[in-house]
């Protein structure tokens, strides 16, 4: 990809990693095993800080919705978005990852002030 020069500089300090793809496409199927391995393995995070959206495009087949993925993204919290649907799950959903996201956070914050303090 054209872009990965610039892939360090996106990585750097990032707290989560959001992988939004087209499960009608096999070859994005493909490429989410590299944006996985690339942006979260190699960093490291952790699975919990990485979040799949499977985006269903309106009119598009729905059983696709019956995805399943294989190991290590089978891990991975997956959703399905559909903004003509459930746009409203959509957004809980986002809240929720968000929100871990900055339990990770702090609870990182907090060792790492109590190793300074110790």
């Amino acid at each position: 990809s054209r872009f990965e020069t610039c892939w360090p500089a996106l990585m750097k300090d990032s707290h989560g990693v959001i992988i939004i793809f087209n499960p009608e496409l096999p070859s994005h199927l493909k490429e989410i095993e590299m944006w996985y391995s690339c942006f979260v393995q190699q960093q490291p995070l952790l699975d919990s800080q990485c979040l799949l959206v499977a985006h269903h495009k309106p009119g598009s087949a729905g059983d696709t919705e019956n995805l399943t993925l294989a190991y290590p993204l089978n891990k991975l919290k997956l959703i399905h978005s559909n903004l003509e649907e459930d746009p409203e799950d959509v957004r809980m959903e986002f809240i929720k990852y968000f929100r871990s996201i900055i339990t990770i956070i702090n609870e990182s914050r907090d060792r790492e002030e109590m190793s300074i303090i110790s």
